[in-house]
């Protein structure tokens, strides 16, 4: 059970084409996937609700993602929650919370 702390599995479609960086001599990506839930309201309307997730892939799975991946692909991951804050250009802290991803699996033909 301790392999579940802090675990995040999702599969969803990318928003945006990876942004990759180089940090030192380590690639990294940043991109945000949408996952939809679908239920049925008190009056029996389909509402449909999209959540966005923040995702950073490193070194290996930068790669991958830098090749393979486009805006509107499919994957599926598994990773943990990091949450971090900074200082903006106005001066105002801001908080963010990411998926850092260690598994990664294309579902989406390129």
């Amino acid at each position: 059970m301790s392999n579940l702390r802090n675990s995040v599995r999702l599969i969803g479609h990318l928003g945006i084409d990876p942004e990759i960086k180089t940090v030192g001599n380590k690639k990294v990506a940043k991109l945000s996937i949408a996952t939809n839930t679908n239920y049925r309201n008190e009056n029996g309307e389909k509402i449909e609700e999209t959540q966005w997730h923040n995702l950073i892939l490193w070194n290996r799975n930068a790669i991958i993602a830098e090749k393979y991946l486009s805006k509107g692909s499919e994957i599926s991951i598994e990773g943990k929650l990091s949450s971090r804050s900074y200082t903006d250009k106005s001066g105002m802290k801001r908080y963010v919370t990411e998926i850092v991803v260690n598994d990664l699996l294309l579902l989406s033909k390129k």
